[in-house]
């Protein structure tokens, strides 16, 4: 990893969000998460590391009394491509038992990840599962699940920025970007 990788990762990718549409539809995910679940004290789970830029962007937002913990289910490991294998980093915490919890992440690609999350939550005991995400690739095949609150659908391609990683660069961008063709 060096300066000039994540440039030429900058370079080779084109903006596909503005930052003002981003901060935009996180506000309008909240009024929805207001309407939808203000009167449950939800459990609020981040999935770290991405859904950290879009968590805290969104809670400032949530002015309803709710708890907050992060979740860590990895399956990329800084590469453009995922693998099959998920790894549990850190596990829900047994406060999820008879809550609703809202579960945060950067991006519902294929859904596995998600659907592995709201698995482990329900088995757990959660009363509902809902999930949030900053956004939704728009695939040709079903999912397992689809977010109950979704910022934007964006085309099958390598997006980042908002907490989501190019070969783990960028993740600080306020704007969502996409790759090109050479990158």
């Amino acid at each position: 990893m060096n300066r000039e990788e994540a440039f030429h990762i900058f370079s080779h990718s084109e903006e596909i969000v503005p930052a003002d549409e981003v901060s935009a539809s996180i506000a309008r995910m909240a009024e929805e998460m207001r309407a939808q679940m203000s009167d449950d004290f939800p459990l609020v789970l981040s999935v770290m590391g991405g859904a950290a830029v879009f968590t805290g962007m969104l809670l400032p937002h949530l002015d309803f009394p709710l708890e907050f913990d992060y979740i860590h289910l990895t399956r990329y490991r800084n590469t453009t491509k995922g693998s099959a294998e998920m790894q549990w980093r850190v596990a829900p915490a047994e406060s999820v038992k008879d809550r609703v919890v809202l579960v945060l992440d950067d991006i519902l690609d294929e859904g596995e990840t998600m659907a592995a999350i709201r698995d482990r939550i329900l088995a757990m005991g959660a009363k509902r599962f809902m999930s949030a995400v900053l956004c939704e690739k728009t695939l040709q095949k079903s999912k397992p699940l689809y977010p109950d609150f979704c910022g934007f659908k964006v085309p099958d391609r390598y997006v980042f920025g908002c907490g989501m990683d190019a070969r783990g660069y960028w993740r600080n961008l306020p704007a969502i970007r996409a790759l090109t063709e050479g990158a």
